[in-house]
């Protein structure tokens, strides 16, 4: 590959004929298994939260079930959604949400993935999987949902919409976060929360775990000089090269 500095920024320029690309367009994806085709194409999105969702129904029974499909929908108010896949008629999650209000979402750990990645076993209603799983539920704040105590950052989901996904006939629940609980020591200055410092993994594809590895924090970027580089508390560190594009 080739350097080239433009205004300061480098830039790598590949050259293609060193990797082997292949194309596939929708006769393909027809043509998958239907396992290698979800496989395949949920890969396609990247890195993905990895969260387990704690829920309980009118009689006190608790549910937890692992997703890979929360994400932010806005800071004010507290906004966050994920995905619902088609009934299959034991959507233990769904039915706990819709009557209860409430949910807990506890992002998933290092030391705790295998049992985490286990929760998406088909269960009966009637069986925990806080106990099947040897993960501890918590309470607090009269909260009508259990926390997964083992999750360092965990946060309580009141829900407030399901829209409908007729394409394939999925659900997106929203929720307004009404209570953080989070390991102190990662919350920085700027309010950002430090997730790979409490082993928070993330997922690819359907059932690939990762830790993560912070390349750098970034400032916010402008039209007329270059991200420079923060530290883990949001200062910009002296020692940043830059490059003024004017």
């Amino acid at each position: 590959h080739l350097h080239l500095r433009i205004n300061g920024l480098i830039m790598l320029i590949f050259r293609e004929y060193h990797i082997n690309y292949t194309q596939y367009d929708r006769d393909d994806f027809s043509q998958m298994g239907s396992h290698y085709r979800a496989k395949f194409i949920n890969s396609l999105s990247g890195f993905k939260s990895v969260n387990l969702i704690g829920t309980q129904n009118l009689n006190g029974q608790s549910n937890v079930a692992i997703f890979s499909s929360v994400v932010h929908l806005g800071a004010s108010p507290a906004l966050v959604g994920f995905v619902m896949r088609p009934d299959n008629g034991s959507r233990h999650t769904l039915d706990n949400i819709i009557n209860a209000g409430h949910y807990t979402i506890n992002q998933v750990s290092a030391d705790f993935y295998r049992s985490a990645h286990q929760s998406s076993a088909s269960y009966k209603k009637d069986q925990s999987e806080f106990t099947e799983l040897g993960l501890s539920p918590y309470y607090a704040a009269n909260i009508k949902a259990p926390f997964v105590k083992e999750s360092r950052l965990k946060y309580a989901v009141q829900l407030k919409e399901i829209i409908q996904i007729p394409l394939n006939n999925t659900q997106f629940i929203i929720g307004e976060i009404t209570h953080v609980i989070c390991d102190s020591t990662v919350v920085k200055d700027d309010g950002y929360i430090d997730i790979e410092a409490i082993e928070t993994v993330t997922v690819s594809g359907l059932d690939s775990y990762h830790k993560s590895e912070r390349l750098t924090r970034l400032s916010h970027a402008n039209t007329d000089s270059l991200a420079k580089d923060l530290s883990i508390n949001g200062t910009v560190k002296q020692n940043t090269e830059t490059g003024n594009k004017n």
